[in-house]
């Protein structure tokens, strides 16, 4: 297990080094995602930092400074890329100014690894194949590298246009699941994909009024990379189909402080590496009156979110001659537009039906 030496840091009060310990153990973790291993003297830098005794701007230099006196061999080149792009991880998250464009998505890129990788900033001019693990050696479709800036600032338009009025956080929580899936697929850049996704993610967090401030990216970066490919990954032969599910826990641990169990094992396609599988079952005990909706539930293609909801449902309205748009919104916290769509799923699933003679909107359980 990944034992990081900035926990400490990020877990006391005082405000600067709690910030700095984030930072540094964010940059760090992520380096895990291309197998990448930061030296001894890049952490020693750093808790320097976090103590106050360098500036950023100083260990930035100093690692610079290191590889220029160093006599390297072949496999430091790799040690290298690490410690150079994370100490420019660090400074990036130290940073307050964001804004929200493809240029700033693509410029992140660019600051971590100029002068590491020759197509720094760039996109991509050629498309790839990345054999995964988590897929049992197959491949995410990625972007075409013909259309990858149109497809790029469409995300980013359509990202824009969209209002987070009036959601509920597990509404939140699976939008952004779905945002930065999709942002992650494009690929815009040959290699330091994950990482800058990683980074602008963070950025992108903050501006919307989250902290986002734990070690959650330093313990479970990889977990975070496999999510990715499991919400973009689809084979009907194979019954697979992309889902958000694993990557939402993974948010809701960042940003709601849930302990979520993030486990790489459970993302294999195949099934074969998990030690129980996380259908409704296994979250809480069952009694003999929910097995039937649970049953149901299960056969639907339906988000986990979604179907907890619809429990919570069953367990406070199914006694109920009738209910409505605002009864869901009561059982579950959700706004009026998401428990609309609820309803909606429950009827399209043949657990509700409408009910005449109570007035416009009503409807009872058929389970």
């Amino acid at each position: 297990m990944y034992q990081d030496p900035f926990k400490e840091y990020i877990k006391q009060s005082e405000p600067n080094k709690r910030d700095k310990g984030y930072a540094w153990s964010t940059a760090i973790g992520l380096q895990k995602v291309d197998g990448l291993e930061p030296s001894e003297h890049l952490v020693k830098t750093a808790i320097e930092n976090i103590e106050g005794y360098i500036t950023m701007e100083d260990a930035e230099k100093r690692i610079n400074s290191y590889y220029e006196a160093t006599v390297k061999r072949e496999e430091d080149n790799r040690t290298e890329e690490a410690d150079k792009v994370s100490v420019r991880i660090a400074s990036i998250l130290s940073e307050r100014a964001f804004t929200f464009s493809p240029s700033e998505y693509i410029g992140i890129h660019k600051k971590l690894f100029f002068g590491i990788y020759k197509h720094a900033g760039r996109i991509r001019d050629y498309n790839i194949t990345k054999s995964e693990w988590v897929l049992d050696g197959e491949t995410v479709l990625y972007g075409n590298a013909t259309e990858l800036r149109q497809t790029l600032e469409y995300d980013f338009e359509q990202e824009k246009k969209f209002s987070y009025k009036g959601l509920s956080q597990d509404e939140i929580i699976e939008h952004l699941a779905f945002f930065i899936s999709r942002l992650w697929q494009i690929h815009v850049f040959g290699e330091g994909n994950t990482r800058t996704t990683a980074v602008f993610f963070i950025k992108y967090l903050r501006s919307l009024g989250y902290d986002a401030t734990n070690d959650i990216f330093a313990e479970h970066s990889w977990y975070f990379r496999n999510a990715l490919v499991r919400a973009n990954y689809t084979n009907l032969k194979k019954n697979i189909h992309e889902t958000t599910v694993y990557l939402e826990k993974f948010i809701r641990n960042l940003l709601l402080g849930e302990t979520n169990e993030l486990k790489n094992r459970y993302l294999h396609i195949s099934g074969a590496f998990e030690e129980e599988k996380p259908t409704i079952e296994n979250k809480k005990p069952t009694i003999d009156s929910e097995k039937p909706i649970i049953e149901q539930l299960n056969g639907t293609s339906y988000t986990e979110h979604t179907k907890q909801n619809i429990l919570k449902v069953y367990n406070k309205l199914r006694d109920s001659d009738v209910f409505g748009r605002t009864d869901i919104c009561n059982a579950t916290g959700l706004g009026m537009t998401a428990a609309g769509d609820l309803l909606h799923k429950m009827i399209y699933a043949k657990m509700i039906v409408p009910v005449s003679g109570h007035g416009k909107g009503k409807y009872k359980f058929i389970i």
